[in-house]
């Protein structure tokens, strides 16, 4: 059986979970939510996790990785620097946590999201310019400038 939360503590809950979800990019630890919600950390613990099914800062972690998997698919930034917005200073624990969570890494997520995007300097660093010309007739003449150039 669930342990009841008193009802007049519920909105103070409330408040340090909001506190959560505005700043989980930040440093966040019990002592601060639980100040937050007005109350000692224990009993914040007890009660936060008897409301929500989890602890506080599961709660928070799953946040930041909710939030990760919105940068992956959304964005072309890469694992490391979406580790660091979501407000993880280790890329290792970013990693473990994400997959922990989500059932595969980062970067096999953004990959089978994104269709595998390449970033725009892989392109170019490789040579794969090439298709510019049948993509985008109207730059063909400046792609034919700098290929004529590299040439001579």
């Amino acid at each position: 059986m669930r342990p009841v939360v008193p009802v007049e503590l519920l909105a103070h809950l409330r408040r340090a979970r909001d506190v959560a979800d505005r700043n989980y990019a930040e440093p966040l630890d019990l002592a601060g939510l639980a100040a937050a919600a007005g109350v000692s950390k224990y009993h914040f613990l007890r009660c936060f996790a008897a409301e929500y099914g989890e602890t506080p800062m599961q709660y928070v972690t799953r946040r930041r990785i909710e939030r990760a998997t919105d940068l992956l698919r959304a964005t072309n930034l890469t694992v490391t620097e979406v580790c660091g917005m979501v407000g993880y200073s280790s890329l290792g624990s970013f990693s473990q946590r994400f997959t922990e969570l989500v059932g595969m890494t980062p970067t096999q997520y953004q990959w089978t999201q994104t269709g595998a995007r390449i970033p725009g300097c892989f392109v170019f660093m490789l040579g794969l310019n090439s298709a510019i010309p049948e993509k985008h007739p109207e730059a063909a003449g400046a792609y034919r400038r700098t290929n004529d150039e590299e040439e001579q």
